[in-house]
């Protein structure tokens, strides 16, 4: 006589199959409505896939001649990651205490929180396209806008880890009669310490990344470099242009993932 083996069958998503076929049926709906109702001229998709042959036809091979362009424009967008994650760094410490909810009375956690919110509202590009506005176009632009990109990101997490950190340091020195200042520095930062460099590299990382998108608004950076080739129609010089970017992101990718492990 067989024995039947019992064997765990991996319960639904939604328990009640009625709800669970309703949102079924209502998510595949949504993107029928969406997918019937999206304006697509297929005359303007015709003509653009014959001018994206075009490019391509005329990207290949990758011109290197303008070396020295390409050169200057990288140079400038590692200056302004490196004073925006500097300053958005040293920016976001401060702010971080006042969105830590167990360190801060409440008006000061509201305060620091709503600072954090209004920073990761607008997409960089945006906060580009502003700065670019008021401070003319150039890297200074660029490093103002990432550094409240690297704010709203740094700040953010910087804050989650204040709140996890063993309050038992924070309450045994305020028992002792500590002042302020020496419990944030004496019971809190040693404990945030490797998180807030881990947070840095990967936001140098990062602020590299974004200056290439930023400088296509005319924030700096060898984004201008590309645009101003794709204005040109170099779109051989544009092709190089986004080879090396790729490869700086993968060395820079590479090198930032080594020190992570180093420091953790």
């Amino acid at each position: 006589m067989s024995v039947q083996r019992d064997t765990w069958v991996k319960p639904p998503f939604i328990a009640n199959p009625v709800l669970r076929w309703a949102v079924y049926l209502g998510v595949i709906g949504y993107f029928g409505w969406v997918s019937l109702t999206m304006p697509i001229d297929w005359a303007r998709v015709a003509a653009g896939i014959e001018r994206a042959g075009r490019i391509f036809s005329g990207a290949f091979p990758p011109s290197f001649e303008r070396s020295s362009l390409l050169i200057d424009g990288f140079v400038e967008s590692l200056k302004i990651a490196i004073l925006a994650t500097a300053g958005g760094v040293l920016l976001s410490i401060p702010i971080a205490f006042m969105a830590a909810r167990n360190v801060v009375p409440l008006p000061v956690f509201y305060i620091g929180r709503a600072i954090i919110i209004i920073a990761r509202s607008f997409h960089p590009v945006i906060v580009a396209i502003l700065f670019v506005k008021a401070v003319g176009f150039g890297p200074f632009a660029g490093v103002l806008t990432l550094i409240v990109y690297s704010v709203g990101f740094v700040a953010k997490m910087l804050a989650e880890r204040i709140e996890e950190i063993d309050f038992g340091q924070v309450e045994a020195l305020r028992a002792a009669g500590a002042p302020y200042l020496s419990t944030l520095f004496y019971a809190i930062f040693p404990q945030i310490m490797p998180r807030q460099i881990g947070l840095t590299i990967y936001q140098l990382d990062s602020n590299l990344r974004a200056s290439a998108v930023i400088g296509i608004v005319g924030a700096g950076g060898i984004g201008s470099t590309l645009a101003n080739a794709f204005g040109r129609y170099d779109y051989d010089f544009a092709l190089a242009i986004t080879i090396v970017i790729v490869a700086v992101i993968l060395i820079s990718e590479a090198v930032s993932g080594v020190i992570r492990k180093r420091i953790q």
